[in-house]
């Protein structure tokens, strides 16, 4: 297989069926890092390959390689084009324009790589927050990602989390959101931006609302996949 969105997603069914991907993991390292700048050439094509590889990733690292947090996210045990990753290399390097994770979005990562910097997008989109499965509760589900669709499938991603996570109270004016809007505040444009997203997201006029961030559940929950939009996006 020569592309590599293609076979982004060919892991990610492998791995959601339970097949053998040993194949597509050993494809993938084989690829050259040329190839990846040029096949992944805007950000479009690398949200669609970096956001199918994590989740991928991520099961393959907790279930076959039985990683646990958190050395599950900073161990380099996958390789991309011979380049052994994380999967913070891939969520904060990458998709997330190398931000330090620990700074709510505000602050650059000092120790990046000049590799994970040529291959990061040229500007975050904050949908990637209801793309990524980390295995917990809180976490959305794992959907399927294509470039041709791209577009509307984080949009219906959107809507699907915020739809399952938020929790308006009309009488107090609160917008009960995930504590993914606080851990990465500055990609959501700030408390403004969080309400204004919630808002567009459930058709619901949020203007002067008071935001409470919901406990986040880390209980595990592995295999949770988006089975509707896996179905309607393969038809």
């Amino acid at each position: 297989m020569d592309n590599l969105n293609a076979l982004s997603e060919q892991l990610l069914l492998a791995v959601k069926m339970e097949k053998d991907y040993a194949g597509y993991l050993e494809e993938l390292a084989g690829f050259t890092v040329s190839d990846i700048e040029k096949q992944l050439y805007d950000d479009s094509h690398k949200m669609t390959f970096w956001i199918n590889i994590y989740n991928a990733f991520f099961q393959i690292l907790r279930k076959d390689m039985d990683l646990k947090q958190p050395k599950i996210y900073t161990a380099k045990k996958m390789s991309v084009a011979g380049q052994k990753i994380s999967l913070d290399d891939i969520e904060h390097g990458i998709l997330r324009r190398y931000r330090y994770k620990y700074s709510l979005g505000y602050l650059p990562d000092p120790f990046v790589s000049a590799l994970i910097k040529k291959w990061a997008v040229s500007a975050i989109d904050f949908r990637i927050h209801f793309a990524l499965n980390c295995g917990a509760k809180s976490c959305p589900p794992i959907g399927f990602y294509t470039v041709e669709k791209l577009e509307e499938q984080l949009e219906l991603a959107g809507i699907s989390f915020l739809t399952e996570d938020t929790l308006i109270n009309e009488q107090r004016k609160e917008a009960h959101v995930s504590k993914l809007f606080l851990w990465f505040l500055k990609d959501f444009g700030g408390k403004k931006g969080a309400l204004k997203i919630v808002s567009k997201y459930l058709n619901q006029d949020l203007g002067g609302y008071k935001i409470i961030y919901n406990q986040y559940s880390w209980e595990e929950h592995l295999n949770n996949y988006d089975e509707k939009r896996f179905d309607s996006d393969l038809s």
